[in-house]
């Protein structure tokens, strides 16, 4: 198996007339997904040579799934656009993809037009053309597994777009594990949360095609409704959830399970921050009967490179492990003269070796060379790792635990200090929902949601932290801002701290 439409076609041959992709207006069979994803093709192929990037400005929804099959089948890579970032944003990525042609509908193109950018706009209802089956099976031919599938722009540290790049090969090599891993079939009825620039999207649509299932596609705007989210999943009969570790909470600090249970779920997976402990009991409490599952991995890794499920025996813990590594991947931790760390509880960077290794960063060589690298313990063929940037150890039975990011490792009074031993400590005292932690101007300040004073939580963390760790400022939020992938948006404290210190 060399590119991910033999999913598609696999599914189409034995699902014809079942339900692929379904979102609040219309849904599509696996056999009309097929031919409308080929139409599409048929006329991208007057614009865009196999190999190439195909930018979309479209919110997502069944036409943009035929869309995105489509790219494919015309052997191109799409790159999914965030409709929420400035035109400065906007730019950047144009500038490094180098294109000409932009795809969006007549509902996104009024935002993008005001822009005045440089390319030309194809709108997706002119796109459809009678299919040319002989050129198609031409680009099948001569593609191959390494070519690549996506590019996903993620701004890092700097905040500069970086492209990450990932193939077919590295989406198969994981797609099958994963699926294998977790027992996804045809039954499966995924509700899809994660915007499709972010690759916990991967996880839902390849998934998907994979086995026969079927996504539905929640609107964005539920997540801010908690009944009308349980209402749809509800009644879409969803049974499976891969969603970031803030929308789950959304529905567990709103106390949601007090107006619905969505019976039919049987797994829900979490990634993209800690999972707070006391809002994964609410879910546990709520769904007793569901297999709950600690995903782990950098967009860089194609999704997730360890998994963790959980146990009665994590109920004692204040935070998850992270797991042991998906099947085909190895994980390494490397101290900061790269040599190998073997001894148990010893900090070090996580990296990763495997298939689902990206391709880098797209027309970025030097961010590439910096963070893709030669594996230091391998000196006799190339064996390309990725350095996370994140730390984490192994216990005794080869278990490995996330213990926060190099950059938000810090230089507190002497002390090297970890924000995320903080953040634990906070999350598991009663009344704290949940925490994030900031270095600013030597104080270490905590941000929370909860009812606890501050007085409270500094005699709580008295009995839990030396000193030297306890922050300084406490700020109470009513409910943290969060970024389009579901995370707490740390920028957005960081300015809500600025405009509001000299209150504190």
């Amino acid at each position: 198996m060399n590119n991910v439409l033999e999913y598609l076609e696999r599914s189409a041959a034995l699902y014809p007339d079942k339900v692929a992709f379904s979102d609040h207006q219309k849904e599509i069979t696996y056999q009309e997904l097929v031919a409308q994803s080929k139409q599409i093709a048929s006329k991208l192929m007057k614009y865009y040579a196999p190999r190439t990037a195909v930018p979309v400005y479209m919110e997502k929804g069944v036409d943009t799934i035929c869309l995105l099959f489509g790219i494919v089948y015309a052997g191109c890579f799409y790159v999914m656009l965030d409709l929420r970032h400035p035109k400065a944003r906007i730019e950047q990525i144009f500038d490094t993809l180098q294109v000409k042609q932009v795809i969006t509908n007549e509902r996104t193109k009024a935002s993008l037009e005001k822009m005045e950018l440089p390319v030309e706009l194809l709108l997706f209802d002119e796109l459809k053309n009678a299919v040319d089956e002989e050129a198609l099976s031409k680009i099948r031919k001569e593609h191959l597994d390494i070519d690549p599938l996506y590019c996903n722009f993620t701004s890092g540290s700097t905040g500069t777009p970086k492209g990450v790049l990932v193939c077919h090969r590295s989406v198969i090599d994981f797609i099958n594990e994963f699926t294998k891993t977790f027992a996804i079939d045809e039954h499966e009825v995924i509700g899809n949360q994660a915007p499709w620039d972010f690759d916990v999207s991967i996880k839902d649509i390849y998934s998907t095609i994979c086995c026969g299932a079927t996504m539905q596609i929640i609107p964005k705007a539920y997540f801010s409704m908690p009944a009308k989210l349980l209402d749809f999943i509800c009644e879409r009969e969803v049974t499976t959830l891969i969603w970031a570790v803030s929308a789950l909470c959304i529905l567990s600090t709103l106390k949601g399970f007090e107006y619905r249970i969505p019976e039919k779920l049987k797994k829900v997976m979490f990634s993209g921050e800690i999972m707070p402990m006391k809002q994964l009991r609410i879910w546990q409490e709520a769904l007793p009967h569901v297999v709950y599952v600690n995903l782990y991995g950098p967009t860089e890794i194609t999704c997730n490179c360890t998994y963790h499920v959980v146990t009665k025996e994590d109920e004692q813990r204040e935070a998850l492990p992270i797991g042991k590594p998906f099947p085909n991947e190895r994980i390494l931790l490397l101290d900061e003269q790269d040599q190998l760390i073997t001894k148990h509880h010893v900090k070090g960077e996580i990296c990763v070796s495997g298939t689902a290794v990206t391709l880098g960063y797209y027309g970025n060589k030097e961010q590439t060379d910096h963070a893709f690298v030669q594996n230091p313990m391998n000196k006799h063929w190339p064996e390309i790792i990725y350095r996370t940037g994140d730390l984490g150890y192994f216990d005794e039975d080869g278990t490995l635990y996330f213990s926060g990011r190099r950059d938000f490792q810090i230089k507190h009074m002497g002390h090297r200090i970890e924000l995320t031993d903080i953040e634990c400590a906070m999350t598991a005292i009663d009344g704290i929902e949940r925490c994030c932690c900031l270095y600013e101007q030597e104080k270490i300040i905590a941000f929370y949601e909860g009812f606890q004073t501050q007085k409270e939580i500094r005699s709580a963390l008295r009995k839990k932290l030396p000193p030297f760790m306890i922050p300084g400022i406490f700020l109470c939020m009513e409910q943290f801002p969060l970024t389009k992938n579901g995370k707490i948006d740390r920028q957005a404290l960081r300015h809500y701290w600025e405009v509001n210190q000299d209150a504190a």
